[in-house]
């Protein structure tokens, strides 16, 4: 896949500094790794990514929900979910993510559906559902501000949103080294799963443009929701954030 993404830092800022420009880069990568997503996952969390979904479903109020799990990839928190109790549709833009989320269901199981969908335009009516989740979604999502306002759309009233995702450190020192060593582990990461030292570069330059924990909890609030607040996880470089639809939005 050599030359399939910009060669350099400030063509890949570049790339995905508009919406439209941001949609296409991730369409393509995650197409790209989607079958290599879940190793992923578990290599740069140093295993701890199952017990950060844990701890956002348990936030979740998941028994006899009607849930949707947004930017589901291959499906973790939507089978949490659904072993929590909730009927559950999860929804990815990726079509490859939907398939091998799909393969994961096992006989006698209670399954969530899986449907390709995008989280900015979502193929939901109004008030549809109890909770929303998205895993590492919101970061890579081209426009944040139309992502939340669909999510507090599709939301009842009461409803609640919940989000893990990195965060950007704000000191800067901090936000530095990190930036750092996402760099140096995902050339390398991308070196030996895609022979393509630039496939994963994309993860520090998102989060370069990302608001950050506190920056996404004052969107949610902007955007309709109360009572949010984010609880940071290993270290502060890693975030889960709340947010309720209120009681009285009705749409």
């Amino acid at each position: 896949m050599r030359g399939y993404y910009p060669t350099n830092a400030m063509a890949l800022a570049d790339a995905i500094a508009t919406p439209d420009g941001k949609r296409r880069y991730v369409r393509r990568l995650f197409a790209t790794i989607a079958d290599r997503y879940d190793l992923i996952t578990v290599l740069l969390s140093y295993g701890q990514d199952r017990r950060w979904k844990r701890r956002l479903v348990a936030r979740a109020g998941a028994v006899g929900a009607r849930a949707v799990d947004l930017a589901t990839g291959t499906g973790d928190i939507a089978f949490a979910l659904a072993s929590a109790g909730a009927d559950v549709v999860g929804v990815d833009v990726t079509f490859r993510m939907i398939e091998l989320a799909s393969q994961k269901q096992t006989a006698g199981a209670r399954a969530p559906n899986f449907l390709v969908g995008d989280m900015t335009a979502l193929p939901f009516r109004a008030e549809s559902f109890d909770v929303a989740t998205a895993g590492y979604g919101l970061r890579n999502v081209p426009d944040l501000r139309a992502a939340i306002d669909e999510i507090h759309r599709v939301l009842k009233p009461g409803g609640i949103a919940l989000s893990l995702d990195f965060n950007r450190p704000s000191n800067q020192f901090i936000r530095a080294v990190y930036l750092a060593y996402l760099s140096v582990s995902g050339a390398l990461l991308g070196w030996i799963l895609h022979r393509d030292p630039d496939t994963y570069r994309y993860i520090p330059a998102s989060i370069r443009n990302y608001p950050g924990a506190q920056g996404v909890l004052r969107m949610f609030e902007t955007q309709g929701f109360e009572h949010v607040e984010y609880e940071p996880v290993f270290g502060g470089l890693m975030a889960i954030h709340t947010a309720r639809k209120s009681r009285s939005d009705a749409r």
